[in-house]
């Protein structure tokens, strides 16, 4: 028989925006890690296979992280006074340049990798920094602790300080060296990465476009996340109608699966536009308000039926845990409510969704426990107390709410335990 993985205890996870699904005291197995079944009997053909019983602690998806910067992890928490470009000039770019260091890269990325396997990310697309070799020590690192990442090289050749960009050539010669070697089979994949259309000449976005398209690799960047930025795309670009339009011209918007982060101010066109493509949004609310970028119509966009997940973008949000960020979109959300009583807040489900499901929808099947989803898990334990004394799904919001890494006991990615 296949391999099998066996975890008991009470599962919470959502199928739908709308509602969780809640078994207690059962058991979900897997084949070759993916999900066959959620039982509150074990079936007698796996009785004889080894059972990972958690008693009354609750297994939920791994979270997953859209938008996260592994070369700005040092920095979190550091210059949040700052407004988006201010910040990327004064503290961001001094710091990426360090990872042309291999020895501080190895440090640095270490670090980032402990700590998204500590407080539960399980699967993240990163942006790393311009450094080819840079790029390639993150990727071991990742794999070495088994998680799942799609990982970019950052491509930048203009309007940045000379330290941090490359010429055109370089830049895609790193990118296509990094996509040969990590484009099998793996939990670590390759991502097609410019930072954003500013930094970035017309030259080099059709070049990545073209090698998205050619090796069918997916795209990750920024759109329409700050009114000055916005400002600047226009100038730079006058002749595309749109920050959405530089992308979706040089095949970097949906040709081949993508994520964009931000996309706080979409015009309505935009929003039909990019839930035709199928384009992704990660929504980053800490970053958001940290930056003083706005804050992003979550609700809208949901009714909307975009595709959203959620990210930390560590370091313009401050925290890197996904709970954080699950808590913020509903925070946020109620702001806009208090705003205009007509926006709708966002529901505890809809953030939990968005944050494990609707971000794992980008891998493939995983985010839930369906039949078929790839066995991500985490174990969540909570104070005696509060698990005799509260539901279920009581004692998960309050993990969300004021848990941390303390919390997660057991990770599985696959069906395999990494920690």
């Amino acid at each position: 028989m296949k391999n099998i993985t066996i975890i008991k205890g009470n599962i919470a996870y959502t199928k739908t925006l709308e509602k969780f699904e809640i078994h207690e005291d059962s058991f979900i197995v897997a084949k070759d890690g993916k999900i066959e079944g959620i039982y509150a009997d074990i079936p007698s053909k796996y009785r004889s296979f080894e059972i990972e019983d958690y008693g009354d602690r609750i297994i939920i998806p791994g979270f997953v992280d859209l938008h996260v910067h592994a070369a700005q992890y040092m920095q979190s928490g550091i210059g949040m006074t700052r407004q988006l470009l201010e910040w990327l000039n004064d503290y961001t770019y001094n710091l990426e340049r360090k990872f042309q260091d291999e020895e501080f890269a190895e440090m640095a990325y270490e670090a980032f990798a402990d700590k998204l396997l500590s407080v539960g990310t399980l699967r993240s697309c990163i942006f790393a920094s311009s450094s080819t070799k840079g790029t390639q020590i993150l990727f071991e690192a990742l794999r070495k602790k088994g998680l799942g990442a799609y990982v970019g090289k950052v491509n930048m050749d203009t309007n940045a300080p000379g330290f941090i960009i490359e010429s055109t050539k370089n830049s895609i010669e790193g990118t296509k060296q990094l996509i040969e070697m990590y484009k099998g089979e793996g939990l670590v994949k390759p991502i097609i990465t410019p930072r954003f259309a500013p930094t970035s000449t017309k030259g080099l976005l059709k070049e990545l476009g073209d090698l998205a398209v050619k090796y069918g690799i997916p795209v990750q960047s920024h759109v329409n996340e700050n009114r000055e930025e916005m400002e600047w795309v226009r100038e730079i670009f006058p002749d595309n109608k749109s920050y959405i339009d530089v992308y979706d011209s040089n095949s970097l918007f949906g040709q081949t699966p993508t994520v964009m982060a931000h996309a706080i101010y979409l015009e309505e066109e935009e929003i039909e536009y990019m839930r035709e493509k199928g384009v992704f949004i990660a929504h980053c609310p800490d970053s958001n308000i940290n930056v003083r970028s706005g804050i992003m119509p979550l609700r809208k966009y949901i009714d909307r039926g975009l595709k959203i997940g959620l990210g930390s973008d560590v370091a313009g949000g401050h925290k890197i845990g996904m709970n954080e960020a699950i808590v913020r979109a509903v925070q946020l959300s109620k702001i806009l409510n208090i705003m205009d009583k007509s926006y709708r807040p966002v529901e505890f489900s809809e953030a939990f969704y968005i944050g494990t499901k609707g971000g794992g929808e980008f891998f493939g099947n995983t985010g839930s426990f369906e039949d078929g989803y790839s066995l991500d898990a985490l174990v969540i334990e909570d104070e005696k107390a509060i698990a005799q004394n509260y539901s279920i799904l009581d004692r998960l919001e309050k993990f969300i709410y004021t848990g941390d890494d303390r919390n997660i006991c057991a990770r599985y990615v696959e069906g395999v335990k990494i920690g």
